[in-house]
């Protein structure tokens, strides 16, 4: 791991370990939402940060009929996630690896399922040596009748180091990709990159149009810098950029930290929402005079002040028999042990005396 990446490390889990102390201190005074969504991004941290940082986790989402699973097996060179036109096909996650040593706990962690995982074996493997370390994850629909029930799809994209959006030509603004996933991950654009496919479709001048209305949309929705590769998976166009932009990631090994400091800040940004107003004044917290009473006799107790009013009461008692009661008597008084030395009250003790005197 290079100094850079080590570096990076330390300063993420130093933003961690003050996240989990908001975490603990937070109840009753942050909201419960808030905390239960920092609490499993801590989880969801320590248990990314502690597998393979050799490894990469791209998934490539998508609605129904984008081509998802065409440039899947495009990307990958074989066939290996099922393919249709009509409906769904994919109904679990399906994993390419490049370079299986080491990704087990990884794709344990993710959970696919062993008959979904597959490894590209060495000879198949000659000029892709620069996908090393990837972990290609095609998705199951996530706008599919069976996402309603199964949130795989919802679970793997939150997960995932980087995120590829498979868009088609018909459906690349449709509503429910932006409002429920694109707007939710603005601020993620150094692990999100989206694909035009099936620009076999269009012509020319179309494309241009599309890529520049995709572009400005997605600015509008808070990615800042989009990175948009059009492609068409049934021909090949456009794969190897594709390619090229996951070596670049795959290469840099830093995805993974990257996409947790994004979470990170996402979540920065609504816990300072929570947070008062600066020069705002806090409301005085209101206590009822129960409770107060109760807490006023508790901290008497814990500091002792029976025993000094008892003390105080043996006081007076010498004192008077001192001024009023006869001489025998008052001789006899003074060979009794003083009760304000028996509290050790240090220089308390000879204020006390003087009041009692007076």
């Amino acid at each position: 791991m290079s100094v850079g990446t080590t570096q990076t490390r330390q300063g993420l889990g130093g933003r961690l370990a003050a996240l989990s102390r908001i975490v603990e201190l937070g109840p009753g005074r942050v909201d419960p939402k808030l905390l239960t969504d920092s609490g499993q991004l801590l989880l969801r941290a320590g248990d990314r940060l502690k597998l393979s940082s050799e490894h990469t986790v791209v998934a490539l989402a998508g609605g129904t009929g984008s081509g998802k699973s065409t440039l899947f097996n495009a990307v990958s060179g074989l066939e290996l996630s099922p393919t249709g036109v009509r409906r769904p096909t994919t109904a679990r996650a399906h994993a390419c690896v490049w370079g299986l040593d080491g990704a087990g706990p990884l794709l344990d962690w993710l959970q696919i399922q062993w008959r979904h995982r597959f490894a590209r074996a060495s000879a198949l493997d000659k000029g892709e040596g620069r996908l090393h370390g990837l972990i290609l994850l095609d998705l199951p629909d996530h706008d599919s009748i069976r996402a309603l029930t199964d949130t795989e799809a919802d679970r793997l994209i939150q997960v995932a180091d980087l995120v590829v959006w498979v868009l088609d030509p018909q459906k690349y603004a449709d509503a429910s990709t932006h409002r429920r996933y694109v707007t939710e991950l603005a601020g993620h654009d150094a692990v999100t990159v989206f694909v035009l496919n099936q620009i076999d479709r269009l012509s020319a001048e179309e494309l241009a149009e599309c890529v520049a209305d995709l572009n400005d949309l997605l600015r509008r929705e808070g990615v800042e810098a989009p990175v948009i590769v059009p492609t068409s998976a049934t021909r090949g166009e456009g794969v190897d950029e594709l390619k090229a932009v996951l070596a670049e990631t795959v290469t840099r090994r830093g995805a993974a930290v990257q996409r947790l400091e994004a979470d990170l800040d996402r979540i920065t940004l609504r816990l300072l929402k929570a947070m008062p107003e600066e020069g705002v004044p806090v409301p005085a917290a209101s206590v009822d005079d129960a409770r107060r009473i109760g807490l006023t006799d508790s901290l008497c107790d814990a500091v002792g002040v029976p025993a000094v009013g008892e003390a105080m009461e043996n006081v007076y008692g010498v004192r008077s028999a001192e001024w009023v009661g006869w001489p025998y008597t008052r001789w006899a008084a003074r060979l009794r042990p003083d009760p304000l030395n028996s509290l050790r009250l240090g220089d308390l003790k000879d204020e006390i005396r003087g009041a009692a005197a007076g």
